[in-house]
């Protein structure tokens, strides 16, 4: 039987590399697959071939294209040294299979069609800790997730 795909929302900042290095200590193992998933919620300007995955996404991307600028470009993500170093370990480590897939619009509602469209076993978000008024405000990407897919939801907290 194959492994479990491991889906983890990544969007390069501090508590989404928390995320997956919690995904890669806690929960992967080897024969799974790790999908980066990335949202690019500012595309609008992008051109030519991003348009092609706005319903869908790209397809998966296999680390080793995941770390070329020139094929990130295409796909409009610049992923970070740290996040592909996460990765590369997970990889030769871990005996996972890394591969990213990029999604374009309302980082919430991706993130959801996401874990069906993969689709996933379980999903890890990070969690950047807005306060309470804040997220009755502003909303929350994690909370949604949380609240509305039909796989399992990790939110990590990043530590401070």
């Amino acid at each position: 039987m194959g492994g479990r795909k491991i889906g983890v929302a990544v969007d390069f900042s501090s508590c989404s590399k928390a995320a997956l290095r919690w995904a890669s200590t806690n929960l992967t193992r080897s024969g799974d697959q790790l999908i980066l998933i990335h949202v690019n919620s500012s595309y609008q300007n992008e051109q030519g071939a991003v348009h092609l995955w706005e319903q869908s996404g790209s397809p998966l991307i296999p680390l080793v294209e995941f770390s070329d600028p020139h094929i990130t470009k295409t796909y409009a993500v610049s992923p970070d040294k740290e996040t592909l170093e996460i990765l590369t370990e997970m990889s030769n480590q871990r005996g996972v299979e890394v591969f990213a897939k990029i999604f374009y619009g309302d980082p919430a509602k991706k993130l959801y069609e996401a874990v069906d469209l993969v689709p996933l076993n379980c999903l890890v978000v990070g969690n950047r800790g807005l306060s309470t008024l804040k997220r009755a405000l502003m909303g929350s990407v994690s909370s949604y997730v949380v609240n509305n897919a039909t796989c399992p939801v990790t939110v990590v907290k990043e530590n401070r």
